[in-house]
């Protein structure tokens, strides 16, 4: 068996998905074949890699692909695509993405999912999927494709739509999403044995139902906990906590993304509201600059200490890969095209977040219904945006470009038309050659 790693040069997370495939004895014995652009940091993964599959007991292989002359070898024969790449990287491409729109008075936190930040990061990096698309349907068509990248909305609905690839999205926001909302809310004593549904969309899935181990839903208790919550100038998920408030249901992503997914919290009309909900403007900036340090650091020990010891984590990757191969059925919370209406009230062309049961013949999407009203509503306000976005890329039409951004909650909230556009322009200008031509 081969699992392909692709953007291998992110190396804490290549080691975590890589890592879990070692401790699970139907995938050790892999070829793992790691490919990135970046020759330093390729190497880094593979001396971790290397290190880590010795403390496993040696099993598997480990092969390295550099470049896109090598792109077809790496992919050749895989049955497991894993994506985790970054196109433009940290700088300068994300320094653009907020940089310029600050010059026209619109500030964001993270900027890889929605808005305009999310938008421009989907157009730099769908034509590269695009390239790995055509390679797996000559060297590899029957290989399953497992996204981590952001706008993970975005990127598995062009997939999904415009190529062959069998295709899943995956986010780490949906496991971890109510034992969140009941550590942050002091209910820590309902997290064994609770019960619970998320749907919607990737960042907005919905958690509609959440029951104790007895079937008692906790709902009445947590909405009766969310006022205090507010009051508390220390709290940091106010965001999603005022979801609940008023439209009645919590989501899957961090406050901080979803204060920039709608047109309510970050509005330089009413500046106030940055302190009220702990709004961290600038926030993925920061964590780029400290991640690139931290890992620096986190290498040179590691070379001088050895690998840490890898427990296999509840990332979903490994478990998928492991229940097709043996065919034990697992459930996951999948980022699927909504074909059939999974979710009636969205559209069948938007990517949505489902339950899905994969077993021995793949990943099957489980049917939903409808959303509450409002919380469809909401999704609808980011899907507007990613399907507008998905024909910009599809087409190479600028207007399409303009048309995301205007109708992105955020963006249109603070902008007007004329100065979206020379926005986008002047965006598109800064990134240059990382964008195709637009017409």
């Amino acid at each position: 068996m081969k699992i392909t790693f692709m953007g291998a040069g992110s190396t804490v997370f290549a080691r975590n998905v890589i890592g879990d495939c070692m401790c699970t004895e139907a995938l050790r014995d892999s070829v793992f074949a790691l490919y990135d652009i970046d020759a330093t940091r390729l190497e880094e993964s593979r001396t971790i890699l290397e290190a880590m599959r010795e403390t496993k007991g040696g099993y598997g292989k480990i092969e390295c692909y550099l470049g896109v002359e090598q792109r077809k070898d790496a992919l050749r024969g895989a049955n497991f695509v894993v994506d985790a790449i970054q196109v433009g990287l940290y700088d300068p491409c994300t320094i653009i993405d907020f940089e310029v729109p600050k010059k026209y008075g619109l500030r964001q936190t993270i900027g890889d999912t929605l808005g305009i930040g999310g938008i421009m990061r989907a157009l730099r990096t769908i034509p590269v999927l695009k390239d790995f698309a055509d390679d797996m349907a000559e060297v590899c068509p029957d290989a399953l494709f497992l996204n981590y990248t952001n706008p993970m909305a975005m990127l598995s609905g062009y997939m999904q739509r415009y190529t062959p690839v069998k295709t899943v999205g995956l986010c780490h926001s949906v496991q971890s999403c109510s034992e969140d909302l009941l550590r942050d809310l002091g209910m820590e004593d309902k997290l064994e044995g609770r019960k619970e549904l998320i749907a919607g969309i990737n960042h907005m899935g919905w958690l509609l139902e959440i029951k104790d181990k007895n079937g008692v839903d906790l709902y009445p208790e947590i909405k009766s906990r969310v006022d205090a919550y507010l009051a508390d100038p220390e709290k940091k998920n106010k965001v999603r906590m005022d979801y609940i408030k008023h439209f009645g249901y919590y989501c899957t992503e961090s406050s901080e993304h979803n204060a920039e997914y709608n047109m309510f919290y970050i509005k330089s009309k009413y500046p106030e509201l940055i302190d009220r909900y702990n709004i961290p403007l600038d926030e993925y900036p920061r964590r780029c600059v400290n991640q690139i340090e931290g890992w620096k650091k986190e290498y040179k020990e590691m070379l001088e200490t050895g690998v840490k010891e890898h427990n296999r984590s509840n990332e979903y990757a490994s478990h998928i890969m492991e229940s097709i191969v043996t065919g034990n059925p697992y459930k996951i919370g999948g980022n699927v095209l909504n074909t059939g209406h999974l979710i009636t009230n969205l559209p069948e062309d938007a990517c949505v977040e489902v339950p899905c049961l994969v077993d021995g013949y793949g990943v099957h999407p489980c049917h939903v219904g409808a959303l509450p009203v409002q919380c469809a509503a909401m999704n609808m306000t980011n899907v507007n945006v990613q399907l507008l976005t998905i024909e910009a890329a599809a087409t190479l039409k600028k207007e399409h470009i303009y048309q995301a951004a205007m109708l992105d909650p955020h963006t249109g909230s603070e902008l007007d038309i004329d100065t979206i556009k020379k926005m986008v322009d002047d965006l598109i200008e800064a990134h240059g050659d990382f964008l195709p031509k637009y017409h």
